[in-house]
């Protein structure tokens, strides 16, 4: 049984919406990303952005999460938490996942930054991360395996020497933050679901400058690499169409 939900034609175009709304927030967020800013005021700019547009931020109480964004600062994979005692630092990387509600239908998207002057193998992975993601949208064809996308994913990133998150993955999204199916980073070309026009996905690459695994610490939520190296993590909400993909959650571009 197909359990994929395919969306219509007015529900793409209140996605387009989400999206757009969460590429707002991700880009607020963005501006005032620098050595000395707390992770506190990061989340302010996304909620105040998010709500203003109408929309409302699709992570605060989401399973209890306390805030509107995740930041997730170096070693730390996704779900940081976001707190007035953390604070941005020269040569840090900052990962910012932020998602929006808007009448009832989801955008997300993620990026991770460098704070002021990072070290080279920094740069090479949040480079690398972003290739993956894009490689990735690449590959992803109506009609066709899942599995391209997820191929290409982890080609990208283990062809530059890094390696790629298991244990999490993107997902459908629509009216639910999470649907069906399930997005892995890495696999063969041919498994997975067939995708059709209408299918909507948070494909999001998380991928590690040491190890694959990961740990999640006490707070519930914040997820860490394993030997505590550097991790990126790129998402953007795409739909399949009939004649190919389009990005929802386009922050590469003005909006």
């Amino acid at each position: 049984m197909d359990m994929i939900k395919r969306k219509k034609p007015r529900d793409i175009r209140m996605m387009k919406q989400a999206g757009r709304i969460a590429s707002e927030a991700l880009l607020a967020v963005e501006d005032k990303i620098a050595p000395g800013v707390s992770t506190h005021e990061l989340d302010a700019a996304a909620r105040e952005t998010i709500l203003k547009a109408g929309a409302y931020p699709a992570f605060l109480g989401y399973e209890g999460f306390p805030a509107s964004i995740c930041a997730s600062i170096n070693e730390e994979v996704v779900h940081g938490i976001p707190s007035k005692e953390r604070v941005l630092k020269d040569g840090n990387i900052v990962g910012i996942d932020v998602g929006a509600v808007y009448k009832g239908y989801h955008g997300d998207n993620a990026k991770t930054y460098a704070v002021g002057n990072v070290k080279p193998q920094a740069a090479r992975l949040l480079k690398t991360t972003r290739e993956s993601l894009y490689c990735g949208i690449d590959a992803l064809k109506p009609n066709a395996p899942l599995g391209a996308y997820s191929h290409a994913v982890q080609t990208r990133a283990e062809s530059r020497g890094f390696s790629v998150v298991r244990v999490y993955a993107g997902h459908g999204i629509g009216k639910k933050l999470h649907e069906p199916p399930t997005v892995p980073n890495y696999g063969r070309p041919q498994d997975g679901p067939i995708l059709r026009p209408g299918t909507i996905l948070a494909v999001e690459p998380m991928i590690n400058e040491g190890v694959p695994d990961v740990e999640s610490l006490s707070d519930g939520w914040t997820v860490v690499t394993a030997d505590r190296k550097l991790s990126a993590h790129f998402e953007h909400t795409v739909v399949l169409l009939s004649d190919g993909v389009e990005i929802l959650t386009n922050w590469d571009q003005a909006l």
